[in-house]
């Protein structure tokens, strides 16, 4: 599974460079047509092949973030994978109350993060210790929401709200909560 951080780096790099690439474009047009003053004809030919090779930069864009996205592969496989370790929590009241053992799982293996809100809609999402999201998920009260992730990196994790509940949902932070520790076994 690609890392989260390295698609939205290429991400930024590439739709900056298309979305340049078309304000160039949009430029160069509009000083086409109204140099000196005056309207001047864009040959049909010319215009037309601009266009076509934005719009297919445009959408191999698009393929190419659809084939990166990290989850795609684990949510398209669903009804296939079981998970290694499955976690329940709740969350009422702005607080998350997690499970009465550690959190942890191994390089390697899936886990199944089953979430039920008791009174409000809240965010439920993983942070690295650089603070960069790994996964989140919005949490709908009176469902059972739950979200199946690789870990491919070890380390400790940092759990947040990642929606909107009130002013005391910015004190939703339970630090360092999920360890993913290094797979031993070769």
């Amino acid at each position: 599974m690609i890392d989260s951080k390295l698609v939205l780096w290429g991400q930024t790099l590439g739709y900056t460079a298309y979305v340049l690439a078309v304000i160039t474009g949009m430029a160069w047009f509009a000083y086409k047509i109204t140099r000196d003053g005056s309207c001047k004809q864009v040959p049909n030919a010319l215009f037309y092949a601009v266009v076509g090779v934005l719009v297919a930069v445009g959408v191999s864009l698009h393929i190419v973030t659809h084939e990166t996205i990290p989850w795609k592969k684990i949510d398209l496989n669903r009804d296939r994978l079981t998970a290694d370790k499955t976690f329940d929590i709740r969350v009422a009241d702005h607080r998350f109350v997690l499970p009465p053992e550690k959190m942890s799982v191994r390089v390697g293996e899936m886990a199944l993060f089953r979430v039920v809100s008791d009174d409000l809609t809240y965010g439920f999402g993983l942070f690295r210790p650089d603070n960069t999201l790994v996964f989140q998920m919005q949490v709908l009260p009176g469902h059972v929401n739950d979200l199946l992730w690789l870990f491919e990196a070890p380390g400790l994790y940092t759990l947040r709200s990642t929606e909107y509940s009130g002013p005391r949902g910015i004190d939703m932070i339970e630090k360092d909560v999920v360890e993913v520790v290094p797979n031993t076994a070769r």
